[in-house]
């Protein structure tokens, strides 16, 4: 009886060498006919063809719903400004937006509002400006305050969807919050 190790220590001929590199040689001559440069780019152009398809799809094609809302804070000299940019990341249009923000201090005043209204914000496509900013002057840099956020949308399918944050702020002077609707597909 024979082990591995036994079969792997036989000698080897010159004959087998000479033959199994002939057998190489006709390999990669044919492998050389069928494979070319030519062949090799066109696969390569195909396989991006194939995967910028399915990137499509799953980006454009495919209805989900995805909201994101991006609150930069920030207190100087002469009060508090409240940044805000509302996001439609999904791949439908979402209609009957409504968003508001509140400043409220420690006492549960509200000091400060602004509210945002559109009929429709296309897909993947952002909104920010002068609706969306808060400017509160003439209050204490040295308090703590809560951004109250309330965001109301109707998506693709026709589901009214409300989102509510809370957002401390005082204890810096520049503060950037990231806030998402839960992604789903429809």
């Amino acid at each position: 009886m024979s082990g591995i190790i036994e079969k792997l220590n036989l000698e080897h001929n010159e004959e087998d060498a000479d033959v199994a590199y002939g057998i190489l040689e006709k390999i990669e001559d044919r492998a050389a006919a069928v494979v070319s440069p030519t062949r090799v780019i066109f696969a390569s152009i195909t396989a991006f063809f194939i995967l910028s398809a399915t990137l499509f799809v799953l980006i454009w094609v495919v209805p989900y719903d995805r909201v994101k809302l991006e609150v930069v804070y920030m207190q100087g000299g002469p009060g508090h400004v409240v940044l805000a940019e509302l996001e439609n990341d999904g791949s439908r249009e979402i209609s009957s937006v409504y968003l508001s923000m509140r400043f409220i201090d420690k006492d549960g005043n509200e000091q400060g509002r602004s509210d945002f209204s559109s009929n429709t914000i296309p897909a993947h496509s952002t909104v920010a400006g002068d609706n969306l900013e808060m400017l509160i002057s003439g209050l204490s840099v040295w308090e703590n305050y809560t951004i109250e956020i309330t965001l109301d949308y109707e998506n693709y399918a026709g589901e009214t969807r409300t989102e509510i944050w809370n957002h401390q702020v005082g204890e810096w002077t520049r503060e950037n919050f990231r806030n998402s609707v839960d992604y789903k597909f429809m």
